[in-house]
């Protein structure tokens, strides 16, 4: 068996190696693994059941997680919860709804922007963005986790590159058909939606909005600096979302 998985792993590799973006799809590879690996995915059998589950998913979010409150109380010892947090997901939806935007936005981000840059990026956006909700809700003890502020910096990267890269998007006033818009009318308006939603979370923590924000304006400012003024190269269809 532990010849099989080590043969499953090699070429699993082999293939992420060989394409034009293996940081993207090793990062949505990455995410999974820890998910299945982890209490939230309820695949593993040793995590218990029922109220044991629970206790279990908890304890791992407060320990990989950010807890704003405990953030800056101590900030030499959680220095490195916002970094391990990008890779924990609070649920299927949550990993596969993040695993897809990364999907559909990271692989052209990626060859644009390089390897080497586009590692650095996703990780520095995102643990920023994490910081930034963190300073906002400083007295919550509410474990954030998720890639979705270094995802969305990779949205605001993306919009910057490729403004007329044309995004498919299911709309739900519209039944959900699949249409076709470029990323400058799509990602704005989904950044508008993440606006207002923050807006409505006065309440206290629940899905980080403000995260999601941050990481947007944090990711479309990196990509104005790094490529200045110079005009976006004509780009493919990134193929939907």
């Amino acid at each position: 068996m532990i010849s099989d998985w080590g043969a499953v792993a090699g070429r699993t590799f082999r293939a992420v190696r060989g394409t034009s973006a293996p940081v993207t799809y090793g990062l949505i590879g990455l995410c999974c693994l820890v998910f299945v690996l982890g209490p939230a995915s309820g695949l593993d059998p040793v995590y218990g059941s029922g109220n044991a589950l629970l206790a279990a998913q908890r304890a791992y979010f407060r320990h990989w997680g950010v807890i704003p409150a405990e953030l800056f109380a101590a900030p030499a010892r959680e220095a490195l919860s916002p970094a391990t947090a990008l890779f924990v997901h609070g649920s299927w939806v949550h990993l596969l709804g993040n695993m897809l935007f990364l999907y559909v936005f990271g692989a052209m981000t990626e060859e644009r922007m390089g390897r080497v840059r586009f590692t650095l990026f996703y990780l520095g956006c995102g643990y920023l963005a994490l910081i930034g909700y963190a300073a906002a809700n400083d007295a919550s003890r509410q474990s954030l986790v998720g890639a979705s502020g270094a995802i969305s910096a990779v949205l605001g990267a993306f919009l910057y590159l490729f403004p007329d890269a044309r995004v498919t998007s299911l709309l739900p006033f519209l039944f959900f058909l699949p249409l076709r818009f470029p990323a400058w009318v799509v990602l704005p308006f989904w950044a508008a939606v993440q606006w207002l939603a923050a807006g409505r979370a006065s309440q206290g923590p629940g899905v980080a909005y403000l995260a999601h924000l941050v990481g947007f304006a944090l990711g479309f400012l990196f990509a104005w600096l790094r490529f200045g003024r110079r005009a976006a190269r004509a780009a493919p269809e990134p193929g939907g979302g």
